[in-house]
């Protein structure tokens, strides 16, 4: 794939059994949806952790490009340009019980 074309995606541990252990990948993509696509095809079965049933982000799947949560931007159709940082957090519950 061509340098300009490239984004920088981090992977979760959880996820990582789906990228041979690779935290950090390198996949196209002009929107979020377009890199979710790209990783489905690289990597498959990684995709429908990502997305619901009709395309959107998961509930429980919070993303990031350069540390800004894509939900206050445009979600799945986030404009991402090349170089760019595409972090996914899965959303972990817990914490101290009262």
């Amino acid at each position: 794939m061509p340098e300009s074309d490239a984004v920088n995606v981090l992977v979760p541990t959880p996820l990582r059994s789906f990228t041979g252990g690779e935290g950090r990948v390198v996949v196209p993509g002009g929107t979020v949806a377009e890199v979710f696509d790209a990783l489905e095809a690289r990597y498959p079965g990684i995709g429908e952790r990502l997305r619901d049933d009709s395309g959107q982000i998961r509930r429980f799947v919070n993303v990031f490009v350069n540390g800004r949560n894509v939900r206050e931007i445009d979600g799945a159709a986030t404009t991402l340009s090349p170089g760019d940082e595409l972090g996914i957090i899965p959303a972990m519950a817990g914490g101290t019980p009262a």
